[in-house]
């Protein structure tokens, strides 16, 4: 520790990412990246934006994707906000509308960055634990609060709320933000944006990260009510206000437009997914439904963290938390048929010589 650091910082358990290790090759199914790549279209929009225009600042509202995010999604460009990946938008969300004199709601088992954020900016947290099954249920949050967010689907378990449910918890609480954070919705859930024109406290947060496949340029978004948007505007201006660069805006707004590319594959996530859950429930696994582009399984003769290990020294990287209530739980990443049936192959062995 250094004695430069300000007593905030002294005090901060920081998120921890999925590992990258560098000393070998790895098939990599713990950090819920695509095993396909992004959009041809948005390669070569990349491409051309490298050019001599680089000496010059990009636009700072990135307007041209605002304006397909906005199509997309039938809503208008001052409806729709960008950032540095959806972390970025989700810490600006923090700032802007969870500092309240009552506590910030969300699921004991979920996305880890939340109780960080909470850390960072001085915001009371409190938690509502998941049902026995692993699911959020939202009829258990209460009106008193100062802003609620889950991920839908849930992180790390995988599981999906109906937009009936989604609705019916912004009827009840009119009053503060709910941010509902899709960074999985495109693998089979229904993304909440369709409630964005009844409910003005509703914020919707995405990332092409995942199911476009442009982890490596951080770029995510966010819809809502044009005093929301407003809101993000006024944060993200304070801080940076130019946090996309000429090459991810040119990349991002080709990706979005590409319908063709994102819906084959997520197709084929799915298609994946849900064999590759078959079989693991087939080998004794206890597989969570999932939504997402990962899994969530146990094993109740089998240590996880034994199974992660063994796994590692394999050359297969999955996501283990040691955490109470999950942690004889496995994240698995859906990779390619062959990634997957590597995996299922190597487990197979495990669990035959244990």
């Amino acid at each position: 520790m250094s004695r430069f650091w300000s007593a905030k910082v002294h005090d901060l358990t920081p998120y921890v990412p999925g590992e990258q290790p560098q000393d070998q090759v790895y098939i990599k199914l713990n950090t819920n990246e695509s095993p396909y790549g992004p959009s041809p279209k948005a390669i070569s929009a990349m491409q051309a934006a490298c050019d001599d225009r680089l000496r010059l600042y990009p636009d700072p509202q990135g307007l041209a994707l605002k304006e397909s995010i906005a199509r997309l999604y039938g809503l208008s460009s001052d409806q729709v906000f960008v950032g540095n990946g959806s972390d970025e938008v989700l810490a600006f969300s923090f700032q802007g509308f969870f500092k309240q004199d009552k506590p910030l709601l969300f699921p004991d088992i979920s996305y880890s960055f939340y109780p960080v954020y909470c850390e960072l900016y001085d915001i009371e947290a409190r938690t509502l634990p998941l049902d026995s099954e692993f699911a959020i249920d939202l009829d258990q949050y209460p009106q008193e609060n100062g802003g609620i967010i889950f991920p839908n689907p849930n992180a790390p378990t995988g599981r999906a709320l109906s937009l009936d449910a989604i609705a019916a918890l912004l009827e009840r609480n009119r009053d503060s933000v709910v941010v509902v954070d899709e960074a999985y919705i495109d693998f089979g859930g229904d993304s909440a944006a369709s409630l964005i024109p009844r409910f003005d406290n509703l914020l919707v947060i995405q990332t092409l990260s995942k199911s476009r496949a442009l982890a490596g340029i951080r770029v995510g978004f966010a819809l809502g009510n044009r005093e929301l948007i407003e809101g993000l505007e006024r944060i993200k201006n304070s801080f940076n206000s130019y946090p996309l660069d000429r090459p991810a805006l040119a990349g991002a707004t080709a990706a979005i437009e590409d319908r063709e590319h994102f819906e084959s594959s997520c197709r084929k996530v799915i298609a994946t997914r849900e064999w590759c859950s078959t079989a693991l429930s087939q080998m004794g696994f206890e597989v969570i439904p999932s939504k997402a582009n990962f899994v969530f399984a146990s094993h109740p003769r089998h240590s996880a963290a034994e199974l992660y290990q063994q796994l590692k020294e394999g050359g297969i990287l999955v996501r283990y938390f040691n955490k109470a209530r999950i942690n004889n739980h496995l994240r698995i990443t859906i990779g390619t048929d062959s990634e997957m049936q590597q995996l299922i192959t190597r487990l197979e062995a495990l669990l035959g010589n244990a």
